[in-house]
């Protein structure tokens, strides 16, 4: 037996290696094939990418303008994945262009103690202070490739419906974050009225990698990946017009194949809580794909049950004034805080269960139907019982509120004084928050572990040769709850730019 190829592997990787050979023989799309069981190449090319969002066409733009030769596949018959049905928001801050033009303060430093003193623990450290520091030039490089934004800033709470392009679209004036950093808005949106911002951003992306002479394949669909003896990724084999086709990757693969929440088995195994809201919020390519392939070669998964949950309580403002209970008939949380803030105290802490109560002032002015309305009275107590709570426990949290709200005060959550006034005057009505009941979209942000240049990782630390990965293929950024509108998008398209160049540099 020749094991010259053999000589330069450490342990780990021949464990992987190892471990990538069984799993092939084991049943499931996922996993890897031998690249001995290969009969030959239908097509090689230096960088391959599945995926045609946000996350993948930024990769094989910047694989492209790094002098490789770049094919884009994607297993839908239209390419834009789920950043086109987005509002094409990108987070962004540290003093960008579009904040200086509208003089806006605003620090790498800001935003990195908002992003990671107010998220989650353990945070993606690393990650997070690198897209804080290059931000400013990141922004400056949508800008050139053609997305337009305009110079206005609106301070209304939501995605801008008309064509102002920031906004402070988290909960950066919402207590804890306010203490915890300077408020500054961020969310930058392409200058286009509704939510069409994704659409809008995508066209330009594509556009611009078909200039680059890519044009995205579509109706293509990844099945597994193909692996050296000594663990490289070398190739996939896809699926096209009925036809099983092997591809080899010379230089690297990039997997940018989205999330899971389209796969019920999976959001049943992870992320549990997700799988219970009412949409599944993402395009209908985002069945969990790359990351079961990646998975299938030894890659590392992590924060598999993280996700957004969603609760749009605003617009319009005036809801805010009322308050969120949960089943006992209590506060949980500021009901100025960003809506995926509150959706995941609903969803994650309160086992999925929340009331919005309102008076006169603070009720819906006009028809909608994200809630269904499901009680009222012209007495909280009526509220109470229709809603069959713990006797006199929303009475006590009304009366709690109402005697500081006099006041202008929040003691227990520090809502802002501009919301906060007593819930007083008939009728009362209170709203289904559920996740089940309510207009609840949630979407998955657990995937393959990466560096800063998003190779992917596998379980015991190390990268393994010839698989990038970026976007919602992966763990970024964006963790729960999820702080802002526009780190996922900005996420994809800033790290998703990275693991284009390292695929296209690897030996």
């Amino acid at each position: 037996m020749d094991d010259s190829r053999y000589q330069s592997l450490n342990r780990r990787q021949l464990l992987t290696a190892a471990a990538a050979g069984t799993a092939a023989m084991v049943a499931g799309p996922a996993m890897a094939l031998p690249r001995s069981s290969v009969p030959g190449w239908d097509e090689q090319v230096d960088v391959l990418v599945a995926g045609s969002g946000a996350a993948g066409t930024c990769a094989a733009i910047e694989a492209r303008r790094a002098g490789a030769s770049v094919r884009l596949l994607e297993s839908l018959a239209v390419p834009g994945g789920s950043s086109s049905l987005s509002g094409g928001v990108v987070y962004a801050g540290g003093g960008t262009s579009l904040q200086r033009a509208l003089k806006v303060e605003d620090s790498p430093e800001a935003m990195f103690n908002y992003l990671l003193r107010t998220g989650s623990a353990p945070a993606p450290r690393e990650k997070i202070q690198l897209y804080c520091e290059q931000s400013p030039e990141h922004f400056d490089w949508l800008v050139a490739q053609g997305v337009r934004y305009s110079e206005k800033m609106t301070t209304a709470k939501g995605l801008p419906l008309g064509d102002e392009s920031l906004y402070y679209s988290g909960s950066e004036l919402a207590w804890p974050a306010r203490e915890h950093a300077a408020p500054a808005p961020r969310g930058h949106v392409p200058g286009v009225p509704g939510m069409n911002g994704g659409r809008s951003m995508m066209q330009v992306l594509l556009g611009q990698l078909r200039k680059l002479g890519v044009e995205p394949q579509t109706g293509v669909e990844v099945d597994r990946l193909i692996v050296e003896a000594d663990g490289r990724v070398a190739g996939a084999v896809v699926t096209q017009d009925g036809q099983r086709k092997y591809l080899r990757a010379r230089r690297g693969l990039v997997l940018a194949c989205g999330g899971f929440i389209h796969n019920t088995a999976m959001l049943e195994q992870y992320a549990p809580q997700l799988a219970r809201c009412s949409v599944p919020w993402g395009g209908a390519g985002d069945l969990g794909q790359g990351i079961n392939m990646g998975i299938g070669v030894g890659a590392a998964a992590v924060r598999m049950h993280e996700g957004f949950a969603i609760a749009p309580i605003y617009p319009p403002e005036e809801a805010i004034a009322g308050i969120l209970v949960n089943a006992a008939g209590q506060r949980f949380v500021a009901e100025d805080a960003y809506h995926a803030v509150i959706g995941h105290s609903i969803a994650y802490q309160q086992q999925g269960r929340a009331y919005l109560i309102t008076d006169q002032s603070s009720s819906y002015s006009h028809p909608q139907d994200n809630f269904p309305l499901v009680a009222q009275s012209s007495s909280i107590g009526g509220i109470a019982g229709q809603l069959k709570l713990p006797a006199g426990a929303l009475q006590n949290s009304v009366a709690y509120y109402n005697r500081y709200a006099g006041k202008g005060l929040d003691p227990l959550f520090n809502k802002a004084r501009g919301y906060v006034r007593p819930l007083q005057g008939p009728p009362y009505k209170a709203w289904d928050i559920s996740v089940d009941r309510a207009f609840f979209p949630a979407h998955t942000f657990g995937g393959l572990a990466t560096s800063i240049d998003g190779a992917v990782i596998n379980s015991f630390g190390d990268p393994i040769p010839g698989l990038f990965a970026a976007g919602r293929n992966t763990a970024g950024i964006p963790t729960a709850p999820y702080l802002a509108s526009g780190l996922s998008v900005g996420d994809a398209t800033f790290f998703g730019r990275r693991a284009g160049i390292a695929a296209a540099r690897a030996a």
